[in-house]
């Protein structure tokens, strides 16, 4: 399995160095290291990690400015980082839609938690929205199909099971999923 790929954003030169080195020492890729927000951004865009590790208070653009813009243009699971535990800023990472949220000092089985936990985290959102959407199609395709059996059914003077099997019939022979005969039988009868 490849490593996973971590940036670090951190305005103190020390918090980055020693997260880089307990990053590797766990077998994690660190690919960008930035010192503030602004640069965190330029090189997640440019080196696509897997996951962002963010200070909240740095120069420029913070560690939440810079969740809630990557959760738009290139979503990825963020851990943040801070030396303040304050409810105003937990609720600022909440509605980043940050993974997870450390208290430095950091130790390494927290690190190592919370990076695990923010991963399995975003693949289970993921997953939930991928589900979604899946459902909407679906019901966007039954809906679809009920409006072209009501149409046969009128125009047709067909019985609904037969208006049905009609579709069906169709999709199977020309091997096209009944949506599409839906939307045929739609836009030809209208």
């Amino acid at each position: 399995m490849a490593k996973l790929r971590i940036l670090i954003a951190d305005d103190e030169s020390i918090i980055r160095l020693g997260l880089k080195r307990i990053l590797e020492d766990l077998g994690y890729q660190v690919v960008a290291v930035a010192a503030d927000g602004d640069e965190a951004l330029d090189l997640i865009r440019s080196t696509k990690p897997d996951l962002a590790i963010l200070d909240i208070k740095m120069p420029g653009k913070d560690g939440l400015e810079v969740a809630h813009i990557i959760r738009e243009e290139q979503p990825m699971p963020v851990v943040i980082l801070t030396a303040y535990s304050d409810r105003e800023l937990v609720e600022r990472a909440r509605d980043a839609e940050a993974m997870a949220y450390l208290v430095k000092p950091i130790r390494d089985a927290e690190l190592m938690a919370a990076i695990e936990i923010a991963i399995t985290r975003f693949e289970e959102k993921a997953r939930l929205q991928q589900e979604r959407e899946n459902l909407q199609e679906a019901l966007r395709a039954r809906e679809l199909i009920d409006r072209a059996k009501r149409l046969l059914m009128k125009k047709e003077g067909l019985q609904e099971h037969e208006a049905f099997m009609l579709i069906h019939r169709q999709s199977r022979n020309t091997r096209r999923p009944m949506r599409e005969i839906a939307e045929e039988i739609l836009a030809s009868m209208s």
